[in-house]
């Protein structure tokens, strides 16, 4: 069985004094491949060094909203730049963020947007990130023209069934994470049972959100397996089905062989 954690962040600060221990973890697991994910252009370089460095790592470079505030013109170049190397493969993750506001609104949107754009020039897959703006995410991807063009991925989804329908009747993909395994997840459930298996993938977002029965610990991309296992569960089918079938969503959308 062959795992792809589609979302994970293991240049995160958090893993600074383990991560050797964490990449053999990784090694020894179910886990073959996994996208290391930027949030500002300082993030995106690590990123890009860990997919040059690992041969199971990938990397995705992007201003994330949180970050919005402090982003700029000349960090969008080397964002740019960085997309041109052969294992960062996603502009991401980029998108909106209402529940904290750590950047002005309006500063996230004119961003979010500005980066739209220039991976749209690219043709590149773009990672989504959506959290409490579930109408002006849609209204300025909508806006921006990119669905038919680029691949889409709203990760970690936190929206209802009708809205992943919506998204993936524009062509967009659905990718859970450790919230899905909770005891009163009820939305991320009927999101699973409404999304195709073909149009779903699966992450860990580590090193937050770990799932039942890690929750509250440090996460890791190795406990993407419980999320494999949840899906398997909701779907009655197989985790091997689940695993295999999500692995090659995640391969597709990333231009990566398998």
């Amino acid at each position: 069985m062959r795992l792809f954690d589609s979302h994970c962040h293991i240049s995160d600060e958090a893993f600074d004094e383990n991560r050797d221990a964490l990449i053999d973890e990784i090694r020894a697991s179910s886990v073959a491949l996994c996208t290391d994910v930027g949030s500002d252009l300082a993030t995106s370089l690590k990123c890009a060094e860990a997919a040059e460095k690992y041969d199971f790592v990938y990397a995705a470079a992007g201003c994330h909203p949180h970050e919005a505030k402090d982003f700029d013109e000349a960090q969008m170049e080397q964002i740019r730049a960085l997309l041109t190397l052969p294992k960062v493969k996603a502009w991401g993750e980029i998108g909106l963020d209402y529940h904290y506001d750590f950047s002005p609104r309006d500063v996230q949107q004119y961003w979010f947007a500005a980066q739209l754009s220039a991976a749209k020039e690219l043709g590149c897959p773009i990672i989504i990130h959506s959290r409490e703006a579930e109408e002006d995410t849609m209204r300025i991807l909508k806006d921006s023209g990119i669905f038919g063009r680029n691949r889409v991925v709203i990760h970690c989804f936190s929206g209802s069934a009708e809205l992943a329908r919506q998204y993936v009747k524009l062509g967009a993909d659905i990718s859970l994470a450790g919230p899905v395994t909770f005891k009163n997840a009820r939305r991320p459930v009927e999101v699973v049972q409404t999304v195709p298996l073909e149009h779903l993938f699966v992450e860990t977002d580590s090193p937050y959100m770990a799932p039942v029965p890690f929750r509250g610990q440090t996460n890791t991309p190795v406990h993407v397996e419980e999320v494999a296992k949840k899906f398997a569960e909701i779907k009655g089918i197989s985790l091997e089905e689940v695993a295999e079938t999500t692995y090659k969503n995640a391969c597709e959308f990333y231009g990566i062989e398998y």
